[in-house]
């Protein structure tokens, strides 16, 4: 990288000589208040020393001012509720898919800045902010470059894969492993396209020694020269030599598997064809590590080392020790909205998961609603479920300290169930109060839903106090 005797300053220079933290200067950048400089061979940003002193005279003229992180006391985060209900929370034009969000496709996950808000107003820096149904790890993403640190936990293991990636640092070296297992995976493609090798008569002809998944599942949802190309492809991700490099190449393997497969799409599990042709699992996944690299990079830039993230792969009604926390911030699972176990099936197997446990334990599947029983008997499920929730979660968040849900409604039956109202009771039984109930618009190209509950357009922000902690 330039250094500053070469007349070029790093982001972390810049911040310095400006009077901000780094993440303050990278906040400025995504939102266009400071003009992009070129990059180095590495991908990281070299400022000029011009570009530098016209950002720090910028900042004394007072362009940081809404970047600064308000460090409050406990008593004071109330405030910090009275500022979230005068924020417009519809986002409407908001940039989602920066540092590492775009990494992996996820259904119904919310936008970045929803979380990032109710981190700045709950929480404060070097404090610690849980996501108890983490995802795809959009909260642990923004808490980290809020400089908190991190906890997750999901039952699904496709969401653990995914936010650890996500929030994985490269290592020494790391960026060029990926960048080497990119040209690795687009040279044997041009490979099997410039020799004819590919399949003949429905078998393939490039064949790899790699070991698969003995599953009769890949014959039903894969081309055999799919199946083929994606055990190679799998055997490479495991032989990378970093932790990071192994755990964010699994994960895009896991973002181009519904592509590759016969399965419709990410939201809808019925078979078609889709005239998948040789190479093609080789530049889909090439093109799925090419396009998340530079968020990779810029997030590893962002995070710094000292902040933790830790993800537990568990179900909350199993009562797992998180540790004390701060702050949650977090979207739980609608009643009748998504059967995760389903839809993430094919990625579960090749990835060696164990998907019949997280069918069993997932909370609000379509599954357990779709059976024949009264309404009523469907919805009292989600809300016992939520109960054992907050009796879990009053011992791990600090007494007095807040927990946002941001939800929507939910069809049970053809009848609309509030999600809020259900939670916030399920809440008053455990000791928690509520402190803020906000609506907002969803907008349709923002979140992707169940057709079943698609007519939904709005959601809520529930805010909800631990008035009876049990811990300190």
């Amino acid at each position: 990288m330039a250094t500053q005797e070469d007349n070029y300053y790093s982001t972390a220079q810049v911040a310095a000589k400006v009077g901000v933290h780094r993440d303050t200067l990278l906040r400025w950048l995504r939102e266009g208040k400071v003009t992009e400089p070129q990059r180095d061979a590495r991908g990281w940003r070299v400022f000029t020393e011009a570009e530098a002193t016209r950002i720090a005279e910028r900042g004394r003229e007072g362009i940081g001012r809404e970047g600064h992180l308000l460090v409050e006391t406990a008593t004071g985060f109330h405030r910090g509720v009275d500022r979230l209900k005068e924020l417009d929370w519809d986002f409407t034009d908001a940039k989602t898919d920066y540092l590492t969000h775009r990494l992996h496709p996820y259904p119904a996950k919310y936008i970045p800045q929803i979380p990032n808000a109710l981190i700045q107003e709950l929480s404060s820096v070097e404090e610690t902010v849980a996501d108890i149904f983490c995802g795809s790890g959009t909260t642990l993403v923004e808490a980290l470059t809020l400089r908190r640190h991190a906890v997750g936990v999901d039952a699904s293991p496709i969401a653990c894969l995914i936010s650890e990636a996500k929030t994985a640092r490269l290592a020494e070296g790391g960026d060029d492993e990926l960048r080497r297992l990119i040209e690795r995976a687009n040279m044997v493609a041009d490979d099997l396209v410039a020799t004819g090798h590919g399949s003949l008569f429905g078998e393939p002809v490039f064949k790899s020694d790699a070991p698969r998944p003995d599953d009769d599942a890949l014959e039903f949802w894969f081309d055999d020269f799919i199946v083929e190309e994606l055990a190679e492809i799998l055997s490479w991700c495991h032989d990378l030599v970093t932790e990071s490099g192994r755990t964010i190449s699994l994960a895009l393997l896991s973002a181009i598997i519904v592509s590759v497969s016969k399965q419709d799409s990410d939201t809808r599990y019925v078979r078609r064809q889709k005239n998948l042709k040789p190479g093609d699992a080789f530049r889909k996944f090439a093109g799925s590590l090419g396009s998340a690299l530079q968020g990779i990079i810029e997030f590893s830039e962002l995070a710094e080392p000292k902040f933790r993230c830790d993800v537990f792969n568990r179900s909350v009604l199993d009562c797992p020790d998180i540790g004390i926390v701060d702050a949650v911030v977090c979207s739980p699972p609608y009643p009748n909205a998504w059967s995760y176990h389903l839809y993430h099936r094919t990625r579960m197997i090749w990835l060696g998961m164990d998907q019949p446990r997280f069918k069993q334990e997932e909370i609000g599947s379509h599954r357990k609603y779709s059976r024949k029983r009264p309404t009523e008997e469907k919805i009292q499920v989600f809300k016992e479920e939520m109960i054992g929730l907050f009796d879990w979660l009053r011992m791990y968040l600090r007494r007095d300290r807040y927990a946002a849900f941001v939800i929507g409604d939910s069809l049970v039956d053809g009848k609309l169930i509030s999600n809020s109202d259900l939670l916030a009771d399920a809440a008053l039984r455990s000791g928690f109060q509520e402190v803020a109930r906000i609506d907002r618009t969803i907008q349709s190209t923002k979140k992707a839903f169940n057709p079943k509950i698609g007519k939904i357009k709005e959601e809520q922000v529930l805010i909800l106090q631990n008035r009876k902690g049990d811990q300190r």
